[in-house]
């Protein structure tokens, strides 16, 4: 007896990815931010749940050259993913022993603090090879940073080694730049930041590429836009907040309110349909108790998949283009939807949790809304397990 192959069809549900709407978003990010302008692809995070293995050949395709990690195994995994000649820069972790593979591969990092410097120019003089490291100023964020009154001793370093390290970029990130209630802050950011740039050049120092905007900040504040720009949520087909999309709404043509596509949507079907009688408590406990005679469906998608538990008696599904409501506690592997009013409706009928069905819509806002998560924690919270699949 032969065991089959594992595929999409043995998972209780799937993502689809469009690649149509990754170009689309590509498209109106670059007109926003003009074409001298780089776009670093920002794929932590599994590329917000989208699936770096996914993610990067579809970016490649579209022109995009550059990619940005929050850490070493994401870069690790984004380098078996190029098929171009594009570049990995990694923000945040890496283990000081990562710089032996890292820097003959020709991976950029972050450089924050001296300790991360000093294992870079150590390690680039054992191998005989130049680290590129982009050195990250602190200007406000007051997370990672080389403070103001660090930089005469970075200095020192940058020129007691300069034949062992390549200054790739002079960067920062930015504390909230999608709210107005940040405004300020923000403003002395760009402020701070500038003032580390000109006292650079003032000594004779120049990085290749200098970069401090995300997606909020090169939406809301052109004047963060430089060489380069990190695009993370945007690209996906999110506004970074409705702040940032009413900050556009009035540029955006009347055919196009909404220029931003997501590319997810994530789908399951009926698993099976019982009959309840009125007065009958459904599913664990006595949280739903049937106001009528019913028919409910079975769906095989859980908490453990993603679809939070405070959905219970909460959360909507489509079904043949209708919204259907979750009735009981949704469990760790399954929920039960309310089909009584919908008719035709068979085993195995496709479910859609996210997504468009007919004329009808679930957005991955209006579904993190109810489980009171920001659209970056539901994205990247959908487990690696979930196959995803490309479409155009």
């Amino acid at each position: 007896m032969t065991t089959p192959n594992p595929s999409a069809k043995l998972h209780t549900s799937y993502l689809e990815i469009s690649k149509s709407a990754y170009r689309q978003n590509i498209k109106f990010l670059q007109n926003q931010i003009g074409k001298n302008t780089r776009i670093s692809a920002v794929i932590k995070g599994n590329a917000y749940g989208h699936g770096i293995d996914n993610i990067v050949p579809i970016a490649e395709e579209t022109g995009i050259r550059h990619f940005s990690t929050f850490s070493a195994d994401e870069a690790y995994q984004a380098l078996n993913c190029i098929k171009k000649d594009s570049h990995i820069m990694i923000m945040g972790m890496l283990h000081n022993v990562d710089l032996e593979w890292i820097i003959p591969k020709g991976i950029s990092f972050f450089v924050f603090e001296f300790d991360r410097m000093l294992a870079a120019v150590k390690m680039a003089k054992k191998l005989g090879i130049k680290a590129k490291v982009h050195i990250e100023v602190e200007t406000g964020f007051h997370r990672t940073g080389f403070e103001w009154n660090e930089k005469e001793f970075l200095l020192d370093i940058i020129h007691q080694n300069s034949e062992h390290i390549e200054l790739v970029g002079l960067c920062t990130h930015y504390a909230g730049a999608e709210s107005i209630s940040n405004y300020v802050r923000i403003q002395n950011q760009i402020k701070r930041y500038l003032e580390f740039k000109d006292w650079f050049n003032e000594k004779g120092i120049h990085f290749q590429t200098y970069h401090t905007a995300c997606s909020a900040a090169c939406l809301n504040y052109p004047e963060t836009v430089m060489d380069m720009v990190r695009i993370g949520i945007s690209q996906y087909g999110f506004w970074p907040s409705q702040e940032t999309y009413m900050s556009k709404f009035k540029q955006l043509a009347p055919n196009k309110i909404n220029p931003l596509k997501r590319l997810i949507s994530w789908k399951s079907s009926i698993m099976s349909i019982k009959e309840v009688e009125m007065g009958s408590f459904v599913g664990y406990g006595n949280s739903f108790m049937a106001p009528r005679n019913m028919r409910i469906a079975m769906v095989p998608v859980g908490y453990s998949h993603g679809f939070s538990r405070m959905l219970s008696n909460l959360g909507k599904v489509l079904i043949n283009g209708k919204m259907v409501s979750v009735v009981g506690t949704v469990t760790m592997n399954s929920i039960t939807v309310d089909i009584t009013d919908l008719q035709n409706v068979h085993k195995g009928d496709e479910v859609v949790i996210i997504g468009n069905q007919k004329q009808s819509v679930i957005t991955v806002a209006s579904f993190s809304e109810s489980t009171q998560q920001v659209n970056y924690e539901l994205l990247t919270r959908l487990p690696q397990e979930i196959p995803r699949k490309i479409v155009s």
